[in-house]
């Protein structure tokens, strides 16, 4: 069986199929490396944040405490919970979009070498100092994704403030809108690795919507899980490119950077 029936014989998988399949890619020999440092910084920078975040928590605490009597002290033992697990959800959310910015070149990096894992094939992507030179160009692109994203979500925003939407259609347009907005912040890496157009890429997603939707929806789901949440951006970064490799990379592939 040659390779286009062997691949067209293969199963169509979903978006959460790929998105999953992303813990599996993170555990490879070839990988963990690349997992490891934009890991690395996650994990740093967010210990040093929360650490800062419960400090000034606890200085809440005691001026309410102050301001309670006696016989309500006992709320600090239901309250300190809910705030800590509450200061996790809205932290961890904040800060993975932060974290999108610091780890943009790392993050290349990983969908690069993961493509390389998947095919079997190197990509003409330079070395460490074209990776420094082109730095103004990877920061740019998070750039258009951040404009892209910002009036489109006070649109949302805006919503909830709207009676009766605001507790019906609202939450459910913000969720599809963070799944397709998740879509597009990882599958977009192995896409720009290509120095595939960004309104291109949107084209791209838009095409194969349900594999789009599922695996955005996927990411937007374990975001919001405390803890697991630390490890999202490098299985996501892992699954999209797999999803590239499957599903766009024949049509959009760079044959200067990828040869075949």
């Amino acid at each position: 069986m040659n390779q286009q029936a062997s691949k067209a014989a293969k199963p169509a998988k979903s978006g959460v199929n790929y998105f999953l399949d992303g813990f599996r890619l993170i555990k490879q020999p070839g990988l963990r490396r690349f997992v490891f440092i934009p890991l690395s910084v996650n994990l740093v920078l967010f210990a040093a944040v929360i650490y800062f975040a419960i400090g000034q928590l606890e200085q809440v605490f005691q001026w309410i405490n102050g301001q309670l009597p006696d016989y309500l002290s006992w709320l600090n033992f239901l309250l300190w919970p809910l705030a800590v697990l509450t200061l996790l959800v809205v932290l961890s959310f904040i800060f993975s979009s932060v974290m999108n910015w610091i780890a943009a070149p790392f993050n290349g990096l990983l969908a690069e070498k993961v493509e390389q894992y998947l095919t079997g094939k190197d990509l003409n992507t330079g070395g460490t100092i074209d990776l420094i030179k082109d730095l103004p160009r990877i920061l740019g692109r998070e750039w258009i994704k951040l404009k892209y994203y910002l009036p489109r979500a006070i649109l949302f925003l805006i919503l909830f403030w709207v009676p009766f939407i605001g507790q019906t259609a609202a939450p459910v347009l913000w969720f599809l809108f963070s799944a397709w907005m998740m879509a597009i912040q990882y599958c977009d890496y192995p896409f720009d690795n290509h120095k595939v157009p960004f309104n291109d890429m949107k084209f791209a997603l838009n095409q194969t919507k349900g594999s789009s939707f599922s695996f955005g929806a996927a990411v937007t789901l374990f975001s919001m899980i405390p803890i697991i949440n630390f490890i999202v951006m490098p299985v996501a970064i892992c699954g999209a490119t797999s999803m590239w490799v499957d599903k766009y990379r024949d049509a959009y592939r760079n044959a200067h950077i990828a040869p075949e």
